[in-house]
């Protein structure tokens, strides 16, 4: 058993939270029934005008499961889901599973390529999707040159208060496609349209694979992390313990109301938002995409008191005109994640709201919790937390895996856990070169501990830039740009150099109605912040920056820009 003086976070957990709790683990769709059976006529989710009750929202969930085994869906078998934000993916996500099968996410912003490769890769027969324009052509031309053999197609107005009305807004303004009729094809209403008898599955195992979530595939093609039972009620319940738990805790079961705007086909909004939120008996509002004139209205009108996000929906928020008249007092729980918070973000968000925005690390493999920051007690200003609830973190030399560095030195991130995937699906040597010999997974993030257990991120040991023999980092270069006053967002990457092999270029957007920068404005402004080796030497103004599906800035596309650049001239 490790001591206090390695683990030196445990003195530092909020008053009656035990690093070394126990973790509840159940299968994956017991979250649901247990708020069901507590819960059943408080309203489980909240779309466009319609609220769903837990106990109507089980009863949608029976008979899609039903609809489900009708087609074939037993153990064994994956189901894609292609879906934004709307009742259907909650519906469907539970409806598989109940039904014996695996859920695969698909990710409505994936190149037909990509998506053509994760239906080979995961051997999924079915799709569920909607009648839009900007999702159902996709999957139709798949259904004729991969293994993809049906569609489940719903249709965003059937889920709304008003779906006569709303189907004819759509259409009017070009939104829906045409669907084919044959037997490849299966209305989602037509999914339902039974008594719900479906045929239980118990889940003998945890271990057994409840969701494969592929990773951003920033290099090569996605792979597809296996999550398990264990892995996903495991996050839900350190999330659980580090916000209900305690001696004074943040949030109230069945007393909560979520924003859910980040997409639910991405792991953060999967646990973070659904999962965790049906297993506290929250009410989760549902938007299909982020759209800064919604949220706010919703932050505001419906009193929302939970709201996870990424730093760029942060960012837009504390922009938006005339905020300061809109009443966001209600907010309890805010976390940003996904990607490094800028610190004048964090501090302008507590200003605007009251509520402090709480910072935590984690990824696909990780189903995606690993570090949290407490609501009440000791904060770092620019770390993202300290170990959650059964997490083990240590840092090895990046140039040498096998040597662990002393606490305060960087060090690639490597962690150990209940909610660590079990492996990457049909890639054993992927998997296997993953792991440490210890049994830790290898994050690839450059990071730090301090003295009492407070981590902080350095970045991507890929995204790192060889300047004269020096690792510089960006994200070290972006905090220190993020102090500049005109300056809403920026990513820095390293671009080829005669003379250094490679130096830091800055793509920068502005705030609106800021005076253009110039290079040497900024590096006049950078000078006194940053060392020789790690001066920008390249800059370029944009008037926004590329973003993930999740809405997290992006630098694979200004990498691949240059070298396209590059290679023309």
């Amino acid at each position: 058993m490790e001591s206090n003086a390695q683990q030196p976070w445990v003195r530092n957990y909020p008053p009656g939270v035990r690093w070394d709790a126990p973790l509840e683990t159940m299968p994956v769709p017991r979250l649901l029934d247990e708020a069901v059976a507590r819960w059943p006529q408080q309203p489980a989710l909240d779309f466009m005008g319609r609220r769903i009750s837990y106990a109507e929202l089980q009863q949608l969930v029976h008979r899609a499961a039903h609809g489900f085994q009708q087609l074939g869906v037993k153990p064994g078998v994956h189901v894609g889901l292609f879906l934004p934000n709307t009742p259907h993916y909650v519906i469907a996500f539970f409806g598989v599973l109940k039904a014996g099968g695996t859920v695969v996410n698909y990710s409505p912003l994936d190149a037909e390529k990509v998506l053509e490769h994760k239906v080979e890769d995961s051997s999924t027969d079915i799709m569920v999707t909607l009648d839009l324009a900007a999702l159902y052509p996709q999957m139709a031309r798949l259904l004729g040159r991969s293994r993809l053999q049906k569609l489940v197609v719903g249709g965003m107005a059937e889920m709304s208060a008003a779906p006569d009305a709303v189907e004819g807004q759509m259409r009017q303004a070009g939104m829906l496609a045409e669907i084919a009729r044959d037997e490849r094809h299966l209305r989602f209403a037509d999914l339902l349209a039974n008594d719900g008898s479906f045929q239980a599955w118990p889940v003998s195992d945890l271990h057994q694979t409840a969701v494969l979530q592929y990773t951003g595939g920033t290099t090569g093609l996605p792979k597809g992390a296996m999550l398990t039972h264990a892995n996903l009620s495991a996050a839900c319940s350190q999330i659980v313990s580090t916000t209900l738990g305690g001696d004074s805790p943040v949030l109230e079961a069945g007393k909560e109301r979520v924003l859910a705007v980040l997409p639910l086909f991405h792991i953060y909004a999967l646990t973070v938002n659904m999962l965790f939120g049906l297993r506290i008996g929250a009410e989760m509002v549902l938007h299909p995409k982020f759209d800064v004139d919604a949220a706010v209205r919703d932050l505001s009108q419906k009193k929302i008191t939970v709201f996870p996000g990424v730093p760029t929906m942060y960012t837009a928020i504390i922009h938006y005109p005339d905020i300061g008249k809109h009443d966001l007092s209600s907010l309890k729980f805010c976390n940003s994640g996904g990607a490094p918070l800028p610190v004048e973000v964090n501090q302008a968000f507590q200003r605007l709201t009251g509520c402090c925005l709480v910072e935590g690390w984690g990824m696909t493999e990780t189903s995606p919790t690993g570090t949290f920051t407490p609501v009440n007690g000791m904060r770092k200003v620019g770390s993202c937390g300290m170990p959650t609830v059964g997490v083990h973190l240590k840092f090895v030399d990046v140039d040498d895996p096998a040597r662990e560095v002393a606490r305060g030195e960087r060090g690639e991130m490597c962690i150990k856990g209940p909610n660590v995937m079990k492996g990457y699906l049909n890639k054993p040597d992927a998997t296997a070169a993953s792991m440490t010999a210890d049994g830790y997974f290898r994050t690839g993030d450059v990071a730090w501990m301090d003295e009492d257990g407070f981590v902080f991120i350095v970045d991507r040991t890929k995204d790192m830039i060889l300047c004269g023999g020096y690792n510089v980092y960006p994200r070290i270069i972006e905090e220190a740009i993020y102090e500049h006053p005109s300056v809403a967002e920026v990513s820095v990457i390293g671009v080829p150099d005669e003379y250094r092999g490679q130096s830091p270029k800055a793509f920068i957007a502005l705030k609106q109605g800021a005076p253009v920068l110039t290079l040497e404005e900024l590096q006049a402004f950078l000078r006194p912040r940053l060392g020789k080796h790690e001066m920008v030497q390249q800059m370029e103004l944009r008037a926004t920056l590329p973003k993930t599906p999740v809405g997290k800035l992006s630098k694979r596309e200004l990498v691949e820009e240059e070298m396209r650049r590059r290679a023309a001239a």
